[in-house]
């Protein structure tokens, strides 16, 4: 199984390597956008929850990239998928359903912690002061795999580039703007906090954001976020072996 994921990792950072530099360039411009829009443009006098709101911002931004940049191996794998037709040559070789799901996932995480990178950069930039639970370490890559393992899933059951993008327009997008990213969720109305709390990315934003604030971490949040890895790892196989069939 080893032997398996390396070589799906080693295949997929291969060919990141030759576009790094304009994914990474890509991937920085959109939060640069919001620290501006949001950052400089509501100013220091606006707090949230007793923190500025720039300091509330950084966590959104750091769940927001992330999950951005784990999520966007499914328009790879698609293509791969219908163009190259690289996963019958994974059905065919000997390598293991779990080797394949766990090597593409694998480089989303990847991704994803770049991506964070990027937002802690900006921090410094920006003059942000943040803390450090180590329990952020252990968040950042459950969300991560979890939008990576979310990728996976979807890529192997849409038919078509289409349906990719009504996955992004009607679950990722309102995951962006519903789930804490840039305001807390308390100020929604009832229906749609009963909505938010279906979604991964609440708890991540919480725990992502308590772990870098000096907040109290609600260790139950960590534990639905492992959940959730190991429900969408399950819905990958079977949505690979569907792919199979």
């Amino acid at each position: 199984m080893f032997n398996g994921i390396y070589a799906v990792l080693y295949r997929e950072l291969s060919i990141y390597r030759k576009r790094a530099i304009k994914q990474i360039l890509s991937s920085s411009l959109s939060p640069l956008l919001f620290l501006i829009a949001f950052g400089w443009g509501f100013g220091s006098g606006v707090t949230v929850g007793g923190l500025p709101y720039i300091s509330f911002l950084i966590p959104g931004l750091i769940t927001m990239n992330s999950l951005n940049q784990s999520f966007a191996i499914s328009a790879e794998i698609n293509i791969s998928r219908f163009y190259f037709h690289t996963f019958d040559e994974y059905l065919i070789a000997p390598v293991s359903h779990a080797g394949i799901v766990v090597g593409e996932a694998l480089f989303g995480v990847f991704r994803g912690l770049l991506a964070a990178v990027i937002i802690f950069i900006y921090a410094l930039i920006f003059k942000v002061t943040l803390f450090f639970n180590p329990i952020f370490l252990i968040a950042i890559v459950l969300h991560t795999f979890i939008f990576s393992l979310l990728a996976v899933t979807t890529s192997m059951i849409v038919k078509d580039h289409s349906g990719q993008a009504l996955v992004n327009n009607f679950v990722i997008t309102p995951m962006i703007f519903l789930c804490g990213t840039f305001y807390p969720i308390d100020k929604l109305p009832y229906a749609f906090k009963l909505l938010v709390y279906v979604f991964p990315l609440t708890y991540s934003t919480k725990v992502i954001r308590a772990a870098l604030t000096g907040g109290e971490v609600n260790i139950l949040y960590v534990g639905l976020m492992a959940f959730y890895c190991i429900m969408f790892f399950l819905t990958s196989l079977w949505a690979l072996r569907s792919v199979e069939a």
